[in-house]
């Protein structure tokens, strides 16, 4: 008589940064799309969406690691973000503010399907947040935009801002660095050789003053913009920490969060006028689901001001990170790896294995 073990092997695909791009994953539109998706599951309630782990090493600069978890429910996929954000690296180390990890499991067995990187799709997701925002809140005849910041954040930010916005005809970039400006305008040039790019020359005034969409995307805890640089009919997308002036959101007409529960826990402008009673819930117009749907309204006039402030939610990049693995899969990217090939007391030799 023949024993027949059971299959108790695990595998999972891993995806490296380079599989992702040679899949076709970095692609603004799809993860615009699988965002307004997802937040319309999320309304519904179908999603599953706990609160993040932040460990912060450094009050000053903020240097931190976080573990985001979300789940969901109609594909069945639990997944994780576990993200470092380090503002001073670029100055002290040469080398990128921000890196991540996504793992994906399902929740039939709950074993790991993916093992990826989750540094691109942590940009898209960013961005894609931000593109919805002005499509539903900016000016549609906007032509200028302005960039306080010209790392990869606002990078990904102009391409889902002329997805929404193709009347898009300036951008203009103020960063701490001239060659900073430059590499983002020689880079960014190639993609839109319809746009006429402006160099800043380190002066964040000039990159915003008069601008119809305004996008501030730096490491800085600062309030780096005012508000007399905001025209009436502007749009402006808030990215980072604290980078505006309090006046510059008690100035505009509507304020909108990606989820203003969560701001009200972060470190942001919006998050520390609330610490300190300058705003309340009563203050927000809505949160972006909200608007998705269609259950609130978005820009109403020409003449509005208004405040989009985006924290970031880990449902959305596990829903783009689930869209890029199975993109990647489709094409036959990435490299499957085993975690097990059978259960600990099924390996033939383990006994010779045990120390104790």
């Amino acid at each position: 008589m023949v024993t027949i073990m059971p299959d108790h092997k695990i595998t999972f695909t891993y995806l490296s940064q380079e599989d992702l791009l040679a899949a076709g994953c970095f692609d603004i539109r799809m993860a615009m799309d699988t965002a307004e998706k997802t937040l319309i599951a999320f309304e519904e309630h179908r999603v599953l969406f706990p609160e993040k782990i932040v460990q912060i090493f450094d009050q000053a600069s903020q240097d931190r690691i976080n573990c985001l978890p979300a789940t969901l429910l109609d594909e069945k996929i639990c997944g994780v973000k576990w993200v470092s954000v380090f503002p001073r690296n670029p100055v002290k180390h040469d080398a990128q503010n921000l890196s991540a990890i996504f793992v994906l499991s399902e929740i039939e067995k709950g074993f790991p399907i993916a093992v990826m990187e989750g540094t691109l799709a942590s940009n898209m997701r960013v961005a894609a947040m931000g593109g919805l925002a002005a499509r539903h809140l900016s000016r549609e005849d906007s032509e200028v935009i302005g960039f306080i910041g010209a790392g990869e954040q606002a990078k990904m930010h102009l391409l889902s801002m002329k997805a929404v916005r193709p009347g898009l005809k300036t951008c203009r970039v103020a960063s701490k660095f001239i060659e900073e400006e430059q590499q983002f305008i020689r880079e960014l040039s190639q993609l839109f050789p319809d746009m006429e790019f402006i160099a800043a020359n380190t002066h964040a005034r000039a990159a915003m003053d008069e601008a119809d969409i305004l996008v501030t995307a730096t490491s800085a805890q600062a309030p780096l913009l005012k508000a007399d640089w905001m025209k009436p009919g502007a749009f402006y997308s808030h990215i980072g920490g604290w980078e505006d002036e309090y006046d510059v959101a008690l100035q505009c007409d509507k304020i909108v969060c990606d989820d203003w529960d969560t701001v009200t826990h972060r470190t942001q402008t919006l998050s520390r006028m609330y610490t300190e009673g300058l705003i309340s819930g009563a203050d927000i117009h809505a949160d972006l689901h909200e608007l998705v749907s269609g259950h609130k309204a978005g820009r109403e006039s020409d003449s509005e001001r208004i405040y989009f402030n985006a924290v970031g939610l880990a449902y959305v990049d596990v829903a783009i990170g689930l869209a890029m693995y199975q993109r990647a899969l489709a094409s036959g990217s990435g490299s499957n790896l085993d975690l097990q090939q059978c259960m600990i007391f099924e390996h033939s030799d383990i006994m010779s294995q045990v120390k104790w």
